[in-house]
């Protein structure tokens, strides 16, 4: 090899080496430090990638387990309203049994009627006050809404119903301006690529309008199947829930002045609650929601029917009136373990989902674990490996910045 002073070659090998070694041991100590095998997508582009999606599906299904417990928990709060009720129920009866009894005078009869009315008083308080986070449980919903009878008359291409996509109009109680008898415009325009469907309160004025292009045929969040959506226009006080059939008629248009979609709120009070939980991670109704729907349980409707249930029963005053009371306490205390074993079984069906969501992230965790992972003990060994490498670069590039230094015994 011819000696030089301008080119030291050997310096040259030795840097690079040294550089391709320092590289290799900082990226190794990257993942010593994070403890995840792909640090970035160039360690491994494919795993970080699946890697990434099971990660989200991990934690979006430990927060499905989240509602599992919460759900759960409304459950129970429904079971232990209803247990108290059955308590009522029971003494309701013993006392119904007192009074069918010839031994006792009328006077005797007024006074076990009088705790027995009390005790429904309690047993409708019972009922209204078991709550879970504002949602009333065991009395019904008190609410406002549409007479589906009205949808569209005379005009069958402009029904508002589940076939147009609309599954339900519900208004709250204390919505501003909207009151029993109210009408309201449903209109749905397309300008350029946007559409917008526009509420309307007929008697005050009041409008809102809310922009659903990704909801039409062939939009970014078209429903399909059995999906649906709730749209919310506060500032009527009115949620809408469209379904699949929505995109369609929001694509072709609705005017309430040429289609008829002009609707007339009715009273709905006492409708039962129906409870949609989210157990899963996706947006498929039929895999990863429950629906419970809970059962009303008051004076209003527990005995033996329209017309002969708990309000039903005035007095006590004759053996007959308090025996007539024992059949509709009788059928109440049936209707209620009726409920409450509904309530049970959505408790069970939730420790059932809970536990395949356990192993659903048992096993995503798994899979997650093998593709990022780091095995630090191997790891560990390829970082010496590098570390000595290093070190051996730096002694050889010493080295070779020192073999100019021959050159001067030439000079001298």
């Amino acid at each position: 090899m011819a000696l030089n002073i301008i080119s030291n070659y050997a310096a040259n090998v030795a840097h690079r080496n040294l550089q391709a070694s320092d590289d290799m041991a900082t990226r190794s100590l990257a993942k010593l430090s994070s403890g995840t095998r792909v640090v970035s997508a160039r360690d491994d582009a494919a795993s970080m990638a699946i890697g990434s999606r099971l990660n989200a599906e991990v934690q979006s299904l430990k927060t499905a387990t989240v509602n599992i417990g919460q759900a759960n928990s409304m459950l129970q709060i429904a079971d232990g309203g209803m247990s108290t009720i059955d308590n009522i129920l029971v003494r309701m009866k013993t006392l119904a049994v007192q009074g069918s009894s010839e031994n006792l005078s009328s006077v005797e009869r007024g006074y076990a009627f009088d705790e027995f009315s009390t005790l429904r008083d309690e047993l409708d308080r019972v009922s209204s006050s078991t709550k879970f986070n504002g949602v009333q449980l065991l009395a019904g919903q008190t609410k406002l809404g549409f007479d589906p009878a009205a949808f569209g008359t005379g005009n069958a291409a402009a029904d508002i119903g589940a076939d147009s996509g609309f599954v339900s109009f519900d208004v709250a109680s204390d919505a501003s301006g909207i009151a029993t008898g109210n009408q309201v415009t449903v209109d749905i325009a397309t300008t350029g690529t946007t559409t917008v469907m526009s509420l309307t309160n007929v008697a005050t004025g009041v409008s809102q309008s809310v922009d659903v292009s990704d909801y039409i045929t062939g939009g970014a969040k078209e429903l399909t199947g059995t999906q649906t959506k709730d749209l919310s226009f506060g500032q009527l006080g009115i949620n809408v829930k469209i379904n699949s059939n929505f995109g369609a008629t929001a694509a072709a248009g609705l005017d309430s002045a040429t289609d008829a979609s002009t609707l007339t709120t009715a009273a709905e009070t006492g409708a039962a609650a129906s409870l949609t939980f989210k157990i899963g991670s996706g947006n498929n109704p039929a895999q990863d929601d429950l629906t419970f729907d809970l059962t009303v349980v008051n004076s209003q409707t527990l005995g033996s029917g329209t017309g002969n249930n708990l309000t039903d029963i005035t007095d006590f005053n004759t053996a007959g009136a308090a025996s007539a009371a024992i059949d509709v306490v009788s059928d109440a205390i049936d209707q209620l373990q009726t409920a409450r074993s509904a309530v049970g079984v959505g408790q069970n069906r939730l420790d059932f989902a809970s536990q395949n969501l356990a192993s659903s992230i048992e096993n995503n965790e798994s899979a997650r674990s093998t593709l990022l992972d780091l095995d630090v003990a191997a790891e560990m060994t390829s970082f010496s490996s590098k570390q000595v490498l290093v070190q051996s670069g730096v002694a050889m590039l010493a080295q070779a910045n020192q073999m100019p230094q021959n050159l001067l015994r030439l000079l001298q």
